[in-house]
C-alpha cells in the first residue's frame, strides 16, 4: 500500500474495520471511530469498535477485539502490529517503512500539499475589518483583520473561490463628527480655542488631516465648508487604513460604501419587500419589523418617527446585495459587541422570503485585544489617541509575531498580546520558536551544501526512517491534509496556530536528538527526505496565517 492510501491509513484501516465486523456477522451500520492514542506508546492509531459492536454481538468486547483482528488483512492496512488494551480497545501500529513512504506524496505536491477541491470552486463572501473611516485601525480591527485574512487563506486550500470584501459607513453621526472635529482643529489653527465637538475625535491625525486640508483647500482655510472637509477626512483616513492594511498584509477585493445602499436604492427596495412579504407595521410614528417570528427576543424599529433608518435596515440590504452578486455563501468577522446584529440581520432576511436559507450569512465573532508592555496595559497610542493602533504593534514586535499572536487563540476567546514577549528571541515566543524550527531545517541543507531541490524519494529506504521521534514527526506532517481542511470546516485558524507549534517541537526535538549530515548513506538520504518534508509543511502552514518561512533567524 503506497502513497494516497498511506496518507489515509485511518481510512483504510477503517474500511479493514468494516470488513471485518460484516465478516463476524455484523448485519447493522458500521462506523468505526478511529483516533491517535494519547500516548505514541500505545500505537499510531485506536479504535473503540469491539466496545460499541459488545451488544449486538452478545460477546465480550476483548473477545469481539481478537475475533475482528483475526478477520482484518492487516498488512493490506500497511499494519505491522494490532494490540488490546483495556476493556477492548485495539491500537494498530503502521510499519516504520509504510508509515514513512508517505512523505512521497508530500514532495510531489510541495506548496499544493493540504490543498483540496472540497469547495468545489464555489464562491464565498468574507467580509472582515469594515471599519469606519474615523481613525486609524486598533489592535481589535487588527486581530480580525488576521482571522478574516487567515479564514480567506484557508477556503482558498479547500477550493473555495474566495472574494474578500471590507464594507464601511461613509456617512452618519459618527462621519459627521469627525468632519466637526477637523473643523475645529482648523479654525485652532486659525487662532481660535480648540473645542473638540462631543462624540469627536482627539488624536493627533485629526490635526495633521486639519494641516492637509488646509494646504490643499487654501480658500476655505477656516473649514466653512462642512461637506468638503468631511470628503476629506473620509479620504485621508480610507487611505490611512489602507497603509495599516498594507503593513499587515492584508488586501480586499471589494470595497463597499454603505451610502451606494441608499443611492442605488436598495434600502427603499428592502423596505418595500419587507412590507410586501406581510412582516412590517407601524407603531408611534416608526416602522417595525416582526423580528420576533425569526427568533429575535423583540420586534425591531427599522424607520425611526424622524425618517432615518435604524443601523440593521442597511445591513439587511447590504447581505441581500451580496446574496444577488452569486454570494450564497458569505461570512461575516465581526467584533464580539455585534452579537445581537446576528438574530436581526438574518432575521430581515428571512422575511423578505426571497430564498435566502436560515443561518444567512454565517458570523465569526471576536473578542477584543489587551496590550500589555512590562506587565502594564498598553491603552494609548500617541498618535490615535486613546487606543493601540495596529501599526503600533507592527512597529514594535514585526508583522509576523502581530499576525500569529492574534492567532494563536480561538476568537471567541479573550486575547491578552504581550509585546515582550512577542519580541522576545527565545523558545518561549510561539512565532520565534516556529520560524527557527524552519530555519534550522534549511540550515542541514545549507551547511550540507546540498541543493534541497535535488531531494527526491528515489531510492530512500524508508526503514531508517524508524526512531520514535521520526515516527512521531512523520505522522504529525501527514495529518497536515486533514488539518487543514477541519480548521477551514470550522473556520477556526487558530487550529493551525497549534499544529505549527507541535509540529515545531517535534522538530526541534528530532533536530537536537539525531544527526542528519555524517551518517551513513542510507540514514542521511532518508532523514533529508523528512528534513525536506518538515520544511514543506511548515512553510505551507506558515502561509495560511500569512506569516513568513524565513531559512536564516
Amino acid at each position: 500500500m503506497l502513497g494516497e492510501e498511506l496518507l489515509n491509513a485511518d481510512a483504510v484501516i477503517r474500511a479493514e474495520l468494516v470488513r471485518a465486523a460484516r465478516a463476524l456477522g455484523v448485519t447493522e451500520n458500521v462506523e468505526p471511530v478511529i483516533e491517535r492514542p494519547r500516548d505514541p506508546a500505545h500505537g499510531d492509531w485506536a479504535t473503540n469498535l469491539a466496545m460499541t459492536l459488545a451488544r449486538p454481538l452478545k460477546k465480550k468486547p476483548a473477545d469481539i477485539a481478537k475475533e475482528l483482528i483475526a478477520a482484518m488483512n492487516l498488512a493490506d492496512a500497511g499494519v505491522a502490529e494490532a494490540t488490546i488494551a483495556g476493556p477492548g480497545f485495539i491500537n494498530f501500529r503502521i510499519a516504520s517503512g509504510s508509515l514513512a513512504s508517505s512523505l512521497t506524496k508530500i514532495l510531489d505536491e510541495r506548496e499544493s500539499f493540504g490543498r483540496s477541491n472540497a469547495g468545489k470552486g464555489e464562491p464565498v463572501n468574507v467580509e472582515f475589518v469594515s471599519a469606519n473611516p474615523t481613525g486609524p485601525l486598533h489592535v481589535g480591527h487588527g486581530r480580525q483583520a488576521a482571522l478574516g485574512d487567515a479564514i480567506s487563506r484557508l477556503l482558498t486550500h479547500a477550493g473555495w473561490t474566495v472574494t474578500r470584501e471590507f464594507y464601511y459607513n461613509d456617512g452618519g453621526g459618527q462621519i459627521n463628527n469627525l468632519a466637526l472635529s477637523v473643523q475645529a482643529h482648523l479654525r485652532a489653527i486659525a487662532g481660535e480655542p480648540l473645542a473638540i465637538p462631543e462624540g469627536g475625535y482627539h488624536g493627533e491625525y485629526i490635526g495633521e488631516i486639519a494641516a492637509r486640508y488646509r494646504t490643499e483647500h487654501a480658500a476655505d482655510a477656516r473649514g466653512v465648508n462642512l461637506d468638503d472637509v468631511r470628503t476629506f477626512a473620509v479620504k485621508a483616513l480610507r487611505a490611512e487604513q489602507d497603509l495599516d492594511l498594507q503593513a499587515f498584509g492584508v488586501n480586499f477585493d471589494v470595497y463597499f460604501l454603505e451610502s451606494s445602499l441608499y443611492t442605488d436604492g436598495k434600502v427603499d427596495e428592502t423596505v418595500a419587500a419587507l412590507g410586501k412579504a406581510g412582516h412590517t407595521f407601524e407603531q408611534d410614528g416608526a416602522l417595525w419589523l416582526r423580528t420576533t417570528d425569526y427568533g429575535d427576543d423583540k420586534d425591531r424599529v427599522m424607520r425611526k418617527s424622524d425618517g432615518t433608518f435604524t443601523y440593521f435596515l442597511p445591513d439587511v440590504a447590504y447581505h441581500v446585495t451580496k446574496w444577488q452578486r452569486g454570494f450564497h455563501r458569505a461570512i461575516d468577522v465581526q467584533g464580539a459587541d455585534h452579537h445581537s446584529t446576528v438574530t436581526r440581520v438574518r432575521a430581515g432576511l428571512q422575511a423578505l422570503e426571497i430564498g435566502i436559507p436560515v443561518g444567512y450569512p454565517e458570523y465569526v465573532l471576536h473578542q477584543m485585544v489587551t496590550v500589555m508592555r512590562g506587565g502594564e496595559e498598553v491603552k494609548i497610542s500617541k498618535r490615535a489617541g486613546s487606543y493601540v493602533t495596529v501599526r503600533d504593534l507592527i512597529d514594535e514586535v514585526g508583522r509576523d509575531a502581530v499576525r500569529y499572536f492574534f492567532l494563536m487563540r480561538k476568537g471567541d476567546s479573550q486575547l491578552v498580546f504581550d509585546v515582550d514577549l512577542a519580541r522576545s528571541q527565545s523558545e518561549e515566543n510561539p512565532v520565534y520558536y516556529i520560524q527557527m524550527a524552519h530555519a534550522r531545517l534549511s540550515g542541514i541543507f545549507r551547511v550540507g551544501e546540498v541543493d534541497v531541490e535535488t531531494i527526491t524519494a528515489d531510492g530512500v529506504r524508508w526503514e531508517c526512517l524508524a526512531e520514535p521521534e521520526e515516527r512521531e514527526l512523520i505522522k504529525l506532517l501527514l495529518d497536515w491534509p486533514k488539518l487543514v481542511q477541519g480548521a477551514a470546516d470550522a473556520l477556526e485558524p487558530h487550529r493551525v496556530a497549534n499544529y505549527l507549534l507541535e509540529t515545531a517541537r517535534l522538530v526541534h526535538t528530532w533536530y537536537h536528538k539525531h544527526h542528519v549530515l555524517g551518517e551513513p548513506d542510507d540514514i542521511m538520504h532518508a532523514r533529508l527526505v523528512l528534513a525536506k518534508s518538515a520544511r514543506i509543511v511548515i512553510a505551507n502552514a506558515l502561509a495560511v496565517l500569512g506569516i513568513s518561512a524565513p531559512e536564516r533567524m
